[in-house]
């Protein structure tokens, strides 16, 4: 049987991560396109969904994870478990593409501006050129702290789920141990009325002597008279 949880079964969940997996390499590979455009804002924009897709598949890997280590059969759990683990790998060759691209694309800037300020130009065109940047190194800048704050509540997420399933794994060992407990309790019980038994069959036995030794001694007694 196929393990689920909250956001749905182990393979429905691997679907989603495979389909997000295409929509990331897709995106990336028309930002690398798009690289040396000058639609700059654009880019931006489409690195930080690029960015957010990336992390939501990290997420859905840390349940896959969660769920194929509780599907019963061995030979399942191997199967799921090299499925997961190759969606996390090309997750991260991902991620450090499209880190790749931010680092070349802060550098074409930065060099650029630097460029643009040497000419000392004190025309409103140099003025201009110089606020586009600064707009451009702004917004890229927010891009690294909104996916700074989406690998905190990434990380965050997968605490969670791993407290989780350390709470279940403690109690799964808490209710191991109250049956064994019970079942040591039913096997005194029945060796304690088992002693009871034979205690009241020797005590039968015992008067059941000592009647026949004084009715022997009577008999003896007379027949001695």
């Amino acid at each position: 049987m196929e393990a689920s949880g909250g956001g749905g079964t182990l393979s429905e969940v691997y679907q989603s991560a495979k389909k997000l997996l295409l929509r990331t390499r897709d995106g990336l590979e028309r930002l690398e396109r798009l690289e040396h455009s000058t639609s700059a804002g654009m880019n931006t924009e489409l690195s930080f969904s690029i960015k957010k897709d990336i992390t939501q598949i990290q997420s859905l890997c840390v349940e896959m994870d969660r769920l194929w280590r509780s599907i019963a059969a061995r030979s399942q759990r191997d199967i799921w478990k090299r499925k997961v683990e190759q969606i996390a790998e090309e997750a991260e060759s991902l991620r450090q593409s499209l880190d790749k691209y931010n680092l070349r694309n802060q550098k074409r800037m930065m060099e650029a501006k630097e460029r643009a300020e040497l000419l000392g130009r004190a025309n409103g065109a140099s003025a201009h050129v110089l606020r586009i940047f600064d707009e451009e190194a702004q917004a890229l800048q927010s891009v690294r702290n909104s996916s700074r704050e989406l690998e905190s509540a990434n990380a965050l997420g997968e605490a969670i789920l791993s407290s989780i399933h350390g709470q279940r794994e403690r109690l799964k060992s808490a209710q191991r141990k109250a049956l064994d407990v019970l079942n040591t309790v039913g096997i005194s019980n029945y060796v304690l009325r088992l002693i009871e038994r034979r205690h009241r069959v020797d005590q039968w036995i015992k008067y059941a002597g000592m009647l026949l030794t004084v009715v022997f001694l009577f008999f003896f007694v007379l027949w001695r008279h």
